[in-house]
Protein backbone atom coordinates (compact mmCIF):
# COMPACT_ATOMS: atom_id res chain seq x y z
CA UNK A 1 0.00 0.00 0.00
CA UNK A 2 2.99 2.12 0.80
CA UNK A 3 4.56 1.61 -2.38
CA UNK A 4 0.97 2.81 -4.29
CA UNK A 5 1.11 5.90 -2.41
CA UNK A 6 4.55 7.07 -2.98
CA UNK A 7 3.87 6.30 -6.67
CA UNK A 8 0.67 8.37 -6.42
CA UNK A 9 2.65 11.35 -4.96
CA UNK A 10 5.56 10.97 -7.64
CA UNK A 11 2.40 11.55 -10.49
CA UNK A 12 0.46 14.26 -8.81
CA UNK A 13 3.89 16.35 -8.24
CA UNK A 14 4.85 15.23 -11.98
CA UNK A 15 1.48 16.71 -12.90
CA UNK A 16 1.70 19.65 -11.34
CA UNK A 17 5.09 20.53 -12.47
CA UNK A 18 3.95 19.94 -15.98
CA UNK A 19 0.87 22.29 -15.34
CA UNK A 20 3.58 24.88 -14.33
CA UNK A 21 5.50 24.95 -16.84
CA UNK A 22 2.65 24.67 -19.29
CA UNK A 23 0.89 28.19 -17.43
CA UNK A 24 4.53 29.47 -18.06
CA UNK A 25 4.94 28.58 -21.66
CA UNK A 26 1.30 30.41 -22.20
CA UNK A 27 2.39 33.31 -19.87
CA UNK A 28 5.00 34.00 -22.23
CA UNK A 29 3.14 33.11 -25.22
CA UNK A 30 0.10 35.83 -24.55
CA UNK A 31 2.20 38.68 -23.22
CA UNK A 32 0.32 41.33 -23.22
CA UNK A 33 1.21 44.76 -25.52
CA UNK A 34 3.02 47.59 -24.08
CA UNK A 35 0.53 50.38 -23.66
CA UNK A 36 1.25 53.32 -25.62
CA UNK A 37 -2.63 53.56 -26.96
CA UNK A 38 -3.08 57.07 -25.05
CA UNK A 39 -0.49 58.73 -28.00
CA UNK A 40 -3.13 58.17 -30.68
CA UNK A 41 -5.41 60.86 -28.95
CA UNK A 42 -3.29 63.09 -30.75
CA UNK A 43 -3.11 61.88 -34.00
CA UNK A 44 -6.36 60.73 -35.75
CA UNK A 45 -6.15 59.65 -38.84
CA UNK A 46 -5.69 60.93 -41.33
CA UNK A 47 -5.61 64.41 -39.78
CA UNK A 48 -2.78 66.14 -38.61
CA UNK A 49 -2.82 65.59 -34.44
CA UNK A 50 -2.78 67.98 -31.87
CA UNK A 51 1.14 68.44 -31.67
CA UNK A 52 1.27 71.25 -28.38
CA UNK A 53 -1.06 69.22 -26.05
CA UNK A 54 0.94 66.21 -26.84
CA UNK A 55 4.22 67.66 -25.88
CA UNK A 56 2.84 68.84 -22.39
CA UNK A 57 1.00 65.32 -21.94
CA UNK A 58 2.10 64.19 -18.34
CA UNK A 59 2.80 60.93 -20.12
CA UNK A 60 4.93 61.81 -22.68
CA UNK A 61 8.64 62.77 -20.32
CA UNK A 62 7.99 59.45 -19.28
CA UNK A 63 7.75 58.10 -22.32
CA UNK A 64 10.94 59.27 -23.34
CA UNK A 65 12.60 58.33 -20.61
CA UNK A 66 11.28 55.30 -21.04
CA UNK A 67 11.98 54.06 -24.44
CA UNK A 68 15.14 56.22 -25.45
CA UNK A 69 18.15 54.77 -23.52
CA UNK A 70 20.82 54.80 -26.34
CA UNK A 71 23.59 57.13 -25.32
CA UNK A 72 24.23 60.00 -27.29
CA UNK A 73 27.33 62.22 -28.56
CA UNK A 74 26.02 64.26 -30.59
CA UNK A 75 24.20 67.22 -28.65
CA UNK A 76 25.15 69.10 -25.54
CA UNK A 77 27.30 66.97 -23.02
CA UNK A 78 25.58 65.19 -20.32
CA UNK A 79 22.32 65.35 -21.86
CA UNK A 80 20.30 61.74 -22.30
CA UNK A 81 18.68 61.02 -25.74
CA UNK A 82 15.30 61.34 -24.12
CA UNK A 83 16.01 65.23 -22.88
CA UNK A 84 18.24 65.46 -26.29
CA UNK A 85 14.78 64.50 -27.91
CA UNK A 86 12.89 66.91 -25.66
CA UNK A 87 14.97 69.67 -27.04
CA UNK A 88 14.46 68.45 -30.65
CA UNK A 89 10.75 69.08 -30.20
CA UNK A 90 10.50 71.20 -28.17
CA UNK A 91 8.77 74.04 -30.54
CA UNK A 92 6.39 71.40 -31.92
CA UNK A 93 5.65 71.01 -35.51
CA UNK A 94 2.73 67.90 -36.77
CA UNK A 95 1.35 64.77 -35.13
CA UNK A 96 0.40 62.90 -38.62
CA UNK A 97 -1.05 58.92 -38.11
CA UNK A 98 -0.77 56.47 -41.00
CA UNK A 99 -2.60 53.30 -41.41
CA UNK A 100 -4.26 53.05 -38.27
CA UNK A 101 -0.73 52.38 -36.97
CA UNK A 102 2.45 54.82 -37.29
CA UNK A 103 2.96 57.99 -35.47
CA UNK A 104 5.30 60.67 -37.03
CA UNK A 105 5.34 63.68 -34.46
CA UNK A 106 7.68 66.46 -35.23
CA UNK A 107 9.48 69.39 -33.91
CA UNK A 108 12.44 71.70 -33.93
CA UNK A 109 15.11 73.42 -31.32
CA UNK A 110 13.94 76.28 -29.68
CA UNK A 111 15.22 79.12 -31.62
CA UNK A 112 16.91 77.38 -33.98
CA UNK A 113 14.70 75.49 -36.25
CA UNK A 114 16.83 74.27 -39.00
CA UNK A 115 17.93 71.65 -35.93
CA UNK A 116 14.84 69.52 -35.80
CA UNK A 117 13.21 66.06 -34.59
CA UNK A 118 10.71 63.22 -35.74
CA UNK A 119 9.47 60.87 -33.63
CA UNK A 120 8.04 57.99 -34.93
CA UNK A 121 6.10 55.24 -33.22
CA UNK A 122 4.84 52.02 -34.78
CA UNK A 123 2.26 50.51 -32.25
CA UNK A 124 1.50 47.48 -34.12
CA UNK A 125 4.23 45.56 -32.12
CA UNK A 126 3.71 43.82 -28.81
CA UNK A 127 6.85 45.81 -28.12
CA UNK A 128 6.19 49.14 -29.27
CA UNK A 129 9.42 50.61 -31.70
CA UNK A 130 9.71 53.79 -31.38
CA UNK A 131 12.42 55.86 -33.49
CA UNK A 132 14.01 59.39 -32.59
CA UNK A 133 15.60 61.05 -35.60
CA UNK A 134 16.95 64.42 -35.46
CA UNK A 135 18.34 66.46 -38.15
CA UNK A 136 21.81 68.22 -37.16
CA UNK A 137 23.28 71.36 -38.74
CA UNK A 138 27.18 70.75 -39.74
CA UNK A 139 29.01 73.67 -38.87
CA UNK A 140 30.86 74.21 -41.93
CA UNK A 141 30.84 76.52 -45.48
CA UNK A 142 27.61 77.12 -45.09
CA UNK A 143 24.92 79.20 -42.37
CA UNK A 144 21.01 77.03 -42.61
CA UNK A 145 20.01 80.35 -44.52
CA UNK A 146 22.06 79.42 -47.58
CA UNK A 147 20.78 76.82 -50.00
CA UNK A 148 23.56 74.02 -50.23
CA UNK A 149 24.16 73.91 -46.22
CA UNK A 150 25.04 70.10 -44.84
CA UNK A 151 23.28 68.34 -42.36
CA UNK A 152 23.59 64.93 -40.42
CA UNK A 153 20.46 62.87 -39.71
CA UNK A 154 20.99 60.78 -36.55
CA UNK A 155 18.60 57.91 -35.82
CA UNK A 156 17.76 55.61 -32.75
CA UNK A 157 15.68 53.35 -31.99
CA UNK A 158 14.58 50.98 -28.65
CA UNK A 159 15.17 48.08 -30.87
CA UNK A 160 17.76 47.09 -33.33
CA UNK A 161 16.97 48.19 -36.69
CA UNK A 162 18.78 46.29 -39.75
CA UNK A 163 19.96 48.62 -42.09
CA UNK A 164 19.26 46.28 -44.71
CA UNK A 165 16.00 45.97 -43.68
CA UNK A 166 14.38 49.46 -42.59
CA UNK A 167 10.55 49.61 -42.20
CA UNK A 168 9.13 51.20 -45.56
CA UNK A 169 6.74 53.15 -42.84
CA UNK A 170 10.09 54.86 -41.36
CA UNK A 171 11.51 55.07 -44.47
CA UNK A 172 8.33 56.80 -45.84
CA UNK A 173 7.81 58.87 -42.83
CA UNK A 174 11.64 60.61 -43.05
CA UNK A 175 11.54 60.70 -47.09
CA UNK A 176 8.06 63.20 -46.29
CA UNK A 177 9.82 65.07 -43.23
CA UNK A 178 13.03 65.70 -45.05
CA UNK A 179 10.74 67.11 -48.29
CA UNK A 180 9.47 69.80 -46.34
CA UNK A 181 11.34 72.87 -45.06
CA UNK A 182 12.09 73.51 -41.16
CA UNK A 183 9.91 76.47 -39.54
CA UNK A 184 10.49 79.45 -40.73
CA UNK A 185 12.48 78.32 -43.84
CA UNK A 186 12.00 77.85 -47.16
CA UNK A 187 15.11 76.22 -47.68
CA UNK A 188 15.06 72.48 -48.12
CA UNK A 189 17.95 70.29 -46.04
CA UNK A 190 20.10 68.65 -47.81
CA UNK A 191 21.34 65.58 -45.57
CA UNK A 192 24.56 64.46 -46.59
CA UNK A 193 25.39 61.82 -43.77
CA UNK A 194 22.95 59.61 -41.69
CA UNK A 195 23.76 57.42 -38.91
CA UNK A 196 22.02 54.49 -37.43
CA UNK A 197 22.66 54.07 -33.99
CA UNK A 198 21.86 51.06 -31.88
CA UNK A 199 19.83 51.10 -28.56
CA UNK A 200 23.43 50.10 -27.20
CA UNK A 201 24.73 53.26 -28.50
CA UNK A 202 26.78 51.40 -31.76
CA UNK A 203 26.77 53.90 -34.02
CA UNK A 204 26.23 52.79 -38.05
CA UNK A 205 26.91 54.96 -40.88
CA UNK A 206 24.17 54.57 -43.52
CA UNK A 207 23.22 56.41 -47.13
CA UNK A 208 20.42 58.71 -46.21
CA UNK A 209 18.58 57.87 -48.90
CA UNK A 210 18.81 54.04 -47.77
CA UNK A 211 16.39 55.44 -44.49
CA UNK A 212 14.01 57.71 -47.19
CA UNK A 213 16.36 61.27 -46.37
CA UNK A 214 15.44 63.96 -49.58
CA UNK A 215 13.96 60.98 -51.73
CA UNK A 216 10.78 62.62 -52.46
CA UNK A 217 10.96 65.51 -54.99
CA UNK A 218 9.89 68.76 -53.89
CA UNK A 219 6.86 70.35 -54.99
CA UNK A 220 6.90 73.24 -58.13
CA UNK A 221 5.90 76.03 -55.15
CA UNK A 222 8.75 74.53 -53.12
CA UNK A 223 11.64 74.78 -55.51
CA UNK A 224 10.39 78.27 -56.44
CA UNK A 225 10.62 79.16 -52.64
CA UNK A 226 14.35 77.62 -52.76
Amino acid sequence: MRRYLQLAVILLLAAGAMATNANIFTHKEKKPKENVEWLWQYGPPPAEGRENALVLDPHFRPFLAQYLTAPQTFWAKNKTLADTALDFLSVPGKVIADQNRYLSITGCVFRFCPDRGLLWVDMGLPKPLIVFAAINWIQQNKTPDQPGAEYTLWVFSNSAIDSDHIPVALKRSIARWTAEPPLGSTILQTITTAILVDPDGKPQQIAPAAIGANTIEPQPEAKAKS
